[in-house]
């Protein structure tokens, strides 16, 4: 943070794009664009929407990197690193959650292992479309949720998020799941009549 800061403080909102796609795609760095949006937002609250929406389109197409990669070849690195039981239960998330598999993922905050999820949905062939719609709906949630927080309290937003991101993240999460799993039984029953 130390030495990303100044830098994304220069740069703007194109500052968080950037950090938010390395981030997404080949380097790791956990929990530096929700900092990044907080300490942004801090100094110039007006432009809270443009800081994660920025953050949204970056770690967006720096996941879609990943997924044409696993879409290209990605199986045999993701056999090295984990078991075929784990893939499989993994790919089965794809096949009965479909779009939820990647969006709730998307809006949870580390330590959860998310570019597992954006390697499956390649490997799964989940469509490149709705894989974006996915990838930016949960990363909107996220990114767009700290932003306001950041702008609603300011310096104070810091600590709350330290305290409250993960609890937060899960409920959001867990009635998105909730709500899709509604969907899914809907329209199963549909079918069915």
């Amino acid at each position: 943070m130390a030495w990303i800061l100044p830098v994304a403080e220069r740069l703007g909102a194109p500052g968080l794009a950037l950090i938010a796609f390395l981030d997404s795609s080949f380097l790791s760095l956990p929990q530096v664009g929700d900092a990044l949006i907080v300490a942004l937002t801090i100094q110039h609250p007006s432009r809270w929407m443009l800081y994660s929406a920025a953050t949204t389109v970056g770690s967006t197409a720096g996941c879609f990197i990943l997924y044409s990669i696993a879409r290209k070849g990605g199986e045999a690195f993701l056999r090295r690193r984990f078991t075929e039981d784990q893939i499989e239960r993994a790919l089965g998330l794809f096949q009965r959650y479909g779009l939820l598999a990647v969006i709730v993922p998307a809006m949870l905050p580390p330590p959860t292992p998310f570019k597992i999820f954006v390697l499956l949905a390649g490997l799964a062939g989940v469509r490149p479309v709705a894989f974006i719609v996915g990838i930016a709906i949960g990363r909107g949630f996220r990114f767009g949720g700290i932003g306001w927080l950041a702008y609603k309290y300011g310096p104070q937003a810091t600590q709350y998020i330290k305290d409250n991101l993960a609890t937060a993240s899960l409920v959001v999460a867990g009635v998105v799941l909730i709500i899709g799993i509604a969907v899914i039984v809907v329209r199963r029953l549909r079918q069915q009549a």
